[in-house]
């Protein structure tokens, strides 16, 4: 017998398969209130909008907003889980319901000293990687420092008990940054009555003086072009030589030239970088880098061997220091794994790789580093690990390794903190001890006798350079 089916038969059948398609899209939308895994944050998403807020144990506090249009080409959801991914970093959230109160309470004690130390404090012992390994008696520093602010209090006194935290805690990316004022007075506060010297002050060097004289002084041909970030050419011998000064900088912001000539160039360039978006900051830095180390291993392809100097830079974005790296690999690699703190123990690990250039310089290179060379420069170092023809001349890389986790106190100081753990191979870590050297010259630890016994005698830092590499060829 034939069953006529009719609309009203399978009426609850459609509205069924409606609740279900509609389930789907829901769980597989980015839109909803993501928590992250690890790193203090709250993303709520709308149909047009998005708004990020920085969260702890009794605090939630919005630090960004914009159009959902600049964030959606880094993002996916998978299982329920937002992953965002910005250069080789995969950041990962889990759905919840709503919006945590604390988000939605109007905050009246933003300026008072207590609470603001209670959220620095809280966000210290919920992401700092490192208290084990500088064997850190967290619970002890943090009575002993709780037990200097009280109702009398200033912004000073809050200051200076951070900054002495952060010392005690020995972690390389830990600052506190404070309004003007409060960093004058505490900077009166703190030096010593200048006194006059009979015998003449030493010469103290900026980072980018000394690499500039460095440079000058090694290059017999200069072919540096369209940037004073980057000095490269010729040394005798056929010998190619690359000073790069910083990781930081290279993106095309077409800054207004009367601003740079009032402000000066950084100021100007972080002011306009500040009002990118992540991912715009992370496209833009890796296209001005890529642009100009594809001139520069074009100028330098037929030299014998390279020579590229980062002993005087201080870091900037890994994404710039793989960039460049990524112009002497052949093939794909993984060069290290990171974990973030996450409650008691750590996020799972995330894989991080060199990509290949289509005609890399495959012929020797020889890296210089030193004790100053730190962050990205720390991730420049630790990578050409991987690669065969690499060789690290000088010293032991600073170890400021971990990437610095970016917060906002509620009386509006900015501050970060190390939360994350890179590892090489075995899990091997070079947090502090920084990535070690091929061949030992034995560079002074303070920065400024550093910078002066280089400056001071130009052929005897080459020489021993060059004496170096010629023993490294030999073996």
């Amino acid at each position: 017998m034939q069953t006529k089916i009719t609309l009203f038969t399978l009426l609850p059948f459609l509205i069924l398969l409606v609740g279900c398609k509609s389930s789907k899209v829901r769980n597989d939308s980015i839109e909803g209130t993501w928590e992250s895994i690890g790193y203090g944050e709250i993303l709520k998403i709308n149909a047009n909008s998005y708004e990020y807020f920085d969260i702890t144990d009794f605090s939630c506090l919005p630090t960004k907003e914009g159009n959902i249009s600049e964030i959606t080409k880094t993002m996916q959801v998978s299982n329920d889980t937002l992953i965002v991914k910005r250069g080789f970093n995969i950041y990962r959230y889990v759905r919840i319901k709503k919006l945590p109160e604390l988000c939605q309470q109007n905050i009246n004690a933003k300026n008072d000293i207590s609470y603001n130390f209670e959220v620095f404090a809280n966000t210290y012992k919920n992401h700092y990687a490192y208290f084990d390994l500088n064997k850190i008696d967290w619970d002890n520093l943090y009575i002993n420092s709780k037990n200097k602010i009280n109702s009398k209090s200033t912004d000073v006194d809050l200051y200076l008990v951070m900054e002495d935290m952060i010392e005690k805690l020995k972690d390389n990316h830990g600052s506190i940054k404070p309004t003007n004022d409060v960093y004058e007075s505490a900077e009166k506060r703190i030096q010593p009555k200048l006194v006059e010297q009979e015998s003449e002050e030493l010469k103290e060097y900026g980072d980018f003086e000394i690499a500039d004289i460095v440079a000058d002084y090694y290059l017999k041909e200069d072919l540096t072009k369209d940037t004073w970030l980057i000095k490269w050419g010729k040394m005798e011998k056929n010998v190619g030589y690359i000073q790069i000064k910083t990781m930081f900088l290279y993106a095309d912001l077409n800054l207004n030239d009367s601003l740079v000539k009032v402000n000066g160039f950084v100021p100007t360039y972080l002011d306009a970088f500040n009002n990118l978006n992540q991912e715009q900051q992370i496209s833009k830095e890796v296209t001005g880098i890529s642009k100009l180390m594809d001139i520069i291993i074009q100028d330098l392809k037929e030299t014998k061997h390279i020579i590229i100097d980062v002993r005087f830079n201080g870091g900037g974005q890994d994404v710039v220091a793989l960039e460049i790296l990524r112009q002497f690999n052949s093939d794909r690699k993984q060069i290290a794994l990171k974990k973030a703190r996450y409650n008691h123990g750590y996020t799972i690990k995330t894989p991080i790789y060199l990509e290949a250039a289509k005609n890399p310089y495959i012929k020797p290179v020889y890296l210089l580093t030193s004790q100053q060379s730190a962050s990205a420069t720390d991730m420049m170092a630790l990578s050409s690990m991987e690669l065969t023809q690499f060789k690290r001349i000088g010293s032991h890389t600073n170890g400021a390794i971990s990437d610095a986790l970016l917060k906002t106190l509620p009386n509006g100081w900015h501050f970060s903190l190390s939360n994350e753990v890179y590892t090489y191979k075995n899990d091997k870590c070079y947090e502090n001890i920084g990535v070690p050297v091929n061949y030992e010259l034995n560079y002074p630890n303070d920065r400024q006798t550093f910078f002066r016994s280089v400056a001071n005698n130009l052929e005897k830092d080459k020489e021993k350079v060059l004496s170096a590499i010629n023993e490294l060829q030999s073996k």
